[in-house]
């Protein structure tokens, strides 16, 4: 690998950033549509609606969850910088085609293609942490999350400007545009070192989970960032429901349900950087102990509040552990993967969190269905506690936090 300025990492830190604001923002910005933008699409009975709405929400994960891997192992043997232009290109055209498509089979076959484009901010996450020195890698990763945090935060109420004075349409065409000016950025300002592995030196190598040292930690940690993910898209899906109950169907529901929805992420955006930076200092272990017993402790009493204040304040309570489960996860995989493996481990990652968004869009909906709207709050604390217990029984630094650890 070549040697690296001193700044250089510090410039894609910020470029990269930018970059991965406009993406949060851009895909979020359709989403809260979708399921008006089909019901434009055709005329569909409400069983009808539902079906194709959930089918076009989740297709995009599955093919995220399936091809992930193979971008991965061609971002070890290409770069990662080529893998992000890759992404912001082919998201910026079939995103912009969204627009003009007139039934519902384009816009899911469109979907279909943009999870096959994906890979945009894990890219990022794999380039940063392969170029960052690794004594600041958490703190520096901590900051990446909040690019795409508070991208996500704005995306659906500039998305809901846009689709008011516009339409929806619109929203689609200019957040290619969006992702066109992320191509050029990244094309033009990002910087890589990088040293490529031939095909003939990863076929003689066999499987990647062989050339790590802990294969059994980075396989957990897969894991957890699926339940991690899980977790908070169990929520999604009735989140909106949930406010409208606790308001009894009175006041300005859609207003204040987008407001709850958006708490996580601004707790997230201030909690993120200084957790990563304690992480670096004190040991990351620490601050992953801290998200979990946090995410639990706050997920139980959602499903028993009876005040939208109270909801408010636990939904913000929660995003202070998102800022420290997902960097602190990502952290540990950066410490415990060698530096030409990192796109492969990432897109691993990549892979595991949309399997967690998708099983947890469905698992909510059956939870909800079953027990109510208490009870998807409660199978999510559940489901994280398990999951704080599997990584204290198999990850001796987790049970150790007290050194200064990975």
């Amino acid at each position: 690998m070549g040697t690296r300025k001193p700044e250089q990492w510090r410039r894609n830190l910020a470029v990269l950033w930018l970059g991965t604001f406009i993406a949060g923002m851009g895909f979020s910005e359709v989403m809260p549509f979708l399921s008006l933008y089909v019901d434009d699409l055709g005329t569909f009975t409400k069983g009808q609606l539902t079906m194709y709405s959930g089918v076009t929400y989740a297709v995009t994960f599955f093919v995220i969850a399936l091809v992930s891997p193979l971008w991965g192992k061609l971002a070890d043997t290409k770069g990662r910088k080529i893998m992000l232009l890759r992404s912001s290109f082919g998201m910026a055209i079939v995103i912009g085609l969204m627009g003009f498509v007139s039934n519902v089979w384009q816009l899911i076959g469109l979907r279909f293609l943009q999870g096959f484009f994906a890979g945009y901010i894990p890219n990022a996450t794999a380039l940063i942490a392969a170029e960052t020195p690794r004594g600041k890698s958490g703190s520096a990763l901590g900051i990446l999350t909040t690019g795409y945090v508070s991208g996500n935060l704005i995306g659906p109420v500039l998305g809901g400007i846009l689709a008011q004075v516009f339409s929806i349409r619109w929203t689609f065409i200019l957040t290619g545009i969006f992702l066109i000016i992320v191509f050029i950025l990244s094309a033009t300002l990002v910087h890589e070192h990088f040293t490529p592995i031939t095909r003939d030196q990863q076929e003689q190598s066999g499987s990647w989970l062989h050339k790590v040292k802990r294969p059994k930690l980075i396989l957990v940690l897969l894991v957890s960032t699926m339940i991690i993910q899980m977790g908070n898209n169990s929520i999604t899906p009735i989140i909106s429901l949930y406010v409208k109950q606790l308001m009894n169907n009175v006041g300005p529901i859609t207003l204040v349900a987008g407001i709850i929805a958006a708490l996580p992420g601004i707790s997230t955006l201030l909690a993120a950087p200084k957790l990563g930076d304690y992480g670096d200092r004190r040991g990351t272990s620490r601050v992953l102990i801290f998200g979990y017993v946090f995410a639990v402790l706050m997920y139980f009493p959602q499903g028993f509040v009876t005040s939208i204040w109270l909801l408010g304040i636990l939904r913000f309570m929660i995003g202070v552990s998102d800022g420290a489960l997902f960097p602190a996860v990502q952290t540990m995989l950066t410490k415990n993967s060698p530096q030409e493996l990192t796109g492969t481990v990432f897109s691993w990652n990549q892979s595991f969190q949309a399997a967690g968004s998708m099983f947890g869009s469905l698992f909510g909906g059956l939870v909800a269905n079953i027990f109510n709207y208490n009870g998807v709050f409660i199978f999510t604390a559940i489901t994280l506690l398990l999951n704080f217990l599997l990584l204290w029984w198999v990850v001796p630094e987790v049970r150790h936090f007290r050194q200064k650890n990975a």
